[in-house]
């Protein structure tokens, strides 16, 4: 194939990605590329932890056990809300995010900061149902390769978030109580 005719082809494709995206965003700024970026990084994530999982030779299961999608889901809650919410773990969003103010408790509000690379990373890393999706790929790819360490740290996350909730209800109820 000539090298020219590539080039044309790219300037072609880039041409029409810059429409499309021009188009989508209805006079907004929306960071296409890089959520593109973060969807081609999950599929190599995942791509992964699959090839990891085959090469451990075990046998999926033919189905979840409903106990284990219970605790999969309230450990992704916590853990994703401890990663992309928790002032411990700001250090972490720091590079990619920009402090606004608190956020409930122990909970901060930042926002993703407007540098190219940046943003699509920022936005991830402080949308507790973005990265959702990435610690629950993690937990499930966990529990198929080192199943009892993964039920152990899901089972400390399970009660954290149950104690959270009860940390909550009884500053709700001590708050009725008192009148505050």
């Amino acid at each position: 194939m000539d090298t020219a005719a590539d080039g044309g082809l790219a300037r072609r494709v880039h041409g029409l990605l810059r429409r499309a995206e021009r188009d989508y965003s209805a006079g907004h700024e929306r960071p296409l590329g890089g959520y593109l970026a973060a969807m081609a990084g999950f599929g190599a994530y995942t791509a992964a932890w699959a090839t990891a999982v085959r090469l451990r030779g075990r046998p999926l299961p033919e189905r979840p056990e409903p106990w284990d999608v219970v605790l999969t889901s309230v450990a992704t809650f916590r853990l994703s809300r401890l990663l992309s919410k928790a002032s411990v773990t700001s250090p972490l969003r720091a590079p990619f995010t920009r402090y606004v103010g608190p956020q409930g408790p122990a909970e901060l509000h930042e926002e993703a900061q407007p540098e190219d690379g940046k943003e699509t990373v920022g936005e991830l890393v402080t949308c507790p149902f973005c990265t959702s999706v990435w610690v629950a790929s993690t937990l499930t790819a966990g529990q198929l390769l080192w199943p009892r360490a993964t039920r152990t740290a899901m089972g400390a996350l399970a009660a954290l978030a149950g104690a959270d909730a009860l940390q909550l209800a009884y500053g709700a109820l001590l708050g009725k109580t008192t009148g505050e």
